[in-house]
């Protein structure tokens, strides 16, 4: 399009400076549900998608799948992500999705309408009027704003930005009243739409030296990384070059290759992986909560030296106390120690042989815990390698392997439902492929999903056709709650009190979306039906479901009953 042809209005509608605003961020696309509390701004974006500036819509079926798309979409682009919901319900809709960004960190901004200015909380019963709408969304968002005149629309936008990309970084609510969304301004010079920068915590010159000081006296030290730690890729070679082993939390998968040499992944809390830890004489987190189903509910023997950096100077403290605590970004921080380790470090070489046999101690425990499905995983591993983007949602097969193979060789490639919520990976997967396509990653999304989780949000698979997501979708198919009813056999007599599910055919519910459906009865037709959904992929056909009839497969050789506790010995 010629802009000499078509200028740029003088006057502009809010929700045509949110349009622009968002371009000038770099975002790519959005998601939501179109509602007459928002058509404002999703008007702006229909108006502008053909521009080369432009932002890809995409409605989703629900509020709740359209938070999870852009969490996904921000996760794996390494951009802002956005949605867009209606006021009153529809944003209430949204809040256990903003939930599972807030504990990802991920960078959001969420736009919800609100009812006329002259009516919000009054109380009066107005359409969509929900009593203090504001309210719910701080307690489910790092923060949230109610824009209140379309002057202060723009400092407000940039704020909000700053905001969620400041570490902790997290999903913001902007809440706008519906005439406030109409309401015309000045159209603001292209430079003002520029986005701030987020501040970046530099770290303590005398904490820095004492714990390098400290971290001199080890020969035997491990760097545990989490989601804070996933831009940090070049500062953690250094230690891997120095001979320092590299474990992760899950959300910190990729920072470095798993496949290099004293590299764990995320195998952190396995009976070997604990046995190599006693080994250790020090233990470095960095960007990591530490969380409970990691570290045995904060029972895992750690290296008694322990120390920690994190942006969030919140950190200090929690479930784990350290010797010294750095107040840091983790690429300033890990790059300042370096500097003062590189060549006076004294590194025992024995350590990266023990952690690769601790490690491979660990996978042989996996795959002995798995039975036939490890024959799953493996054929996954080698016919998406290295170019997968894995997203997976709470379920049976995930917490037993999925969260630690296929190895990742990079942060972006893994997205899962981090806060424990089940039926999101459907909606993740959706936001996965759009940011691969958006931003031509040549990558292939594959999702990993439970029954009920998939037919929790299954009204987000027409979503997944509409916007041709090339998504093969891995259903574990085991008619219920996996792990709800191994936790009462553990504890409740064996009760299965509702845990049993009513599924459809899948195989007929998807040919009434048109969406290619493939049956994997059993682990010998493993490799065959996931070169072909590959194949299919690849032709760009839209979302391709994989039945896995687990009850013709049979059991796992382990229970898993929920996050692994510390048991007595």
């Amino acid at each position: 399009m010629n802009s000499s042809l078509h200028p740029e209005p003088q006057n502009i509608t809010v929700g045509q400076l949110i349009a622009r605003y968002l371009e000038a961020c770099g975002v790519r696309a959005a998601f939501g549900v179109v509602s007459i509390h928002n058509l404002p701004i999703l008007d702006a974006f229909f108006q502008r998608k053909d521009l080369p500036s432009g932002i890809r819509f995409v409605p989703s079926r629900g509020e709740a799948g359209a938070c999870n798309m852009a969490d996904a979409y921000a996760r794996v682009s390494q951009t802002l992500g956005v949605f867009a919901t209606s006021t009153g319900t529809g944003a209430g809709n949204a809040a256990g999705a903003l939930v599972e960004a807030m504990t990802a960190g991920t960078p959001m901004i969420h736009l919800t309408g609100q009812i006329d200015s002259d009516f919000v909380d009054k109380d009066f019963g107005f359409i969509h009027e929900a009593p203090d709408q504001l309210g719910m969304l701080k307690s489910v968002s790092k923060a949230a704003y109610r824009i209140r005149t379309a002057q202060s629309a723009l400092s407000i936008l940039k704020e909000a930005t700053r905001v969620a990309f400041t570490a902790p970084c997290g999903p913001v609510s902007i809440e706008i009243p519906i005439d406030v969304q109409k309401s015309l301004l000045q159209a603001p010079h292209v430079s003002d739409l520029l986005p701030p920068h987020a501040a970046v915590v530099t770290p303590n010159e005398e904490v820095l030296n004492a714990m390098a000081e400290r971290l001199l006296q080890a020969k035997r030290p491990v760097l545990w990384l989490g989601g804070g730690a996933r831009g940090a890729s070049k500062a953690v070679m250094r230690f891997v070059k120095m001979g320092w082993t590299i474990v992760t939390s899950v959300q910190g998968r990729g920072v470095v290759s798993e496949d290099t040499p004293g590299v764990l992944g995320s195998f952190n809390s396995q009976r070997p992986i604990e046995a190599f830890y006693e080994s250790c004489d020090a233990f470095v987190a960095v960007g990591t909560r530490l969380r409970s189903n990691e570290t045995l509910r904060y029972q895992l023997k750690l290296p008694k030296a322990h120390f920690r950096i994190d942006a969030n100077a919140l950190a200090q403290g929690r479930g784990y106390a350290s010797e010294l605590f750095l107040h840091g970004d983790a690429t300033l921080s890990l790059n300042a120690l370096a500097d003062r380790l590189e060549h006076r470090s004294q590194i025992d070489p024995q350590l990266i042989l023990d952690a690769q046999a601790a490690k491979a101690s660990a996978i042989a425990l996996m795959n002995h815990d798995l039975g036939p499905y490890h024959l799953l995983k493996d054929e996954v591993s080698r016919v998406f390698k290295d170019d997968l983007l894995w997203v997976r949602d709470i379920t049976l097969s995930n917490s037993m392997w999925g969260n630690r193979a296929p190895f990742f060789t990079q942060p972006t490639q893994g997205v899962h439902a981090l806060g424990g919520g089940i039926g999101q990976g459907l909606s993740m997967s959706i936001g996965a492929e759009v940011a691969n396509q958006t931003h031509q990653l040549k990558a292939n999304t594959l999702a990993l999903m439970g029954d009920g989780g998939f037919m929790l949000n299954v009204g987000e698979l027409a979503c997944a056709v509409q916007e041709r997501a090339n998504v093969v979708m891995l259903v574990m198919n085991d008619g219920g709650y996996g792990v709800i009813k191994n936790i009462q056999d553990d504890l409740y007599g064996s009760r299965h009190g509702y845990v049993d599910l009513v599924n459809p055919s899948f195989e007929v519910l998807c040919a009434s979306l048109g969406v290619s459906y493939l049956s994997m009865k059993d682990a010998t037709s493993c490799a065959a039906v996931l070169h072909e959904a590959k194949a299919l992929q690849q032709k760009g056909v839209g979302p391709v479901v994989i039945e896995v009839d687990m009850k013709t497969w049979g059991p796992f050789n382990t229970k898993f009953a929920g996050p692994p506790l510390k048991k007595a010995h």
